[in-house]
């Protein structure tokens, strides 16, 4: 029976992280991940989905105009890119810490093997 209540939100990118885009216009380009918003399961990448937005004068942009912005996609059309810079899936694997005795969970590369996070 799936949880109702206390269901935590993750995916398998985090902000920071680069990634390849797999599909869509954009496939093959790469980026670092700007931001990431886990209810809508979306990621905003660098230099992908561009597109032009038109404003009206403000404090930002006096002239206003036509500004180019990232627009966000979904989270299932990109892959992490590992320390050789390939696409891989991820894992996910529980690290105990020799000194406190704490355990905690890592993102794991399924093609190399090695931790995602530091």
């Amino acid at each position: 029976m799936p949880r109702k209540h206390n269901k935590q939100n993750k995916l398998h990118i985090r902000k920071g992280d680069m990634v390849r885009v797999i599909t869509g216009n954009d496939r093959g380009k790469e980026g670092k991940v700007l931001r990431v918003f886990l209810e809508k399961e979306r990621v905003i990448v660098e230099g992908v989905n561009v597109r032009v937005r038109h404003t009206r004068p403000n404090q930002l942009y006096p002239q206003g105009g036509r500004i180019q912005q990232e627009m966000s996609i979904h989270a299932s059309n990109v892959m992490p890119l590992d320390s050789n810079g390939e696409p891989t899936r991820i894992g996910r694997k529980r690290i105990e810490d020799a000194d406190t005795g704490r355990s905690r969970w890592v993102r794991v590369a399924a093609s190399t093997g090695e931790e995602l996070d530091s």
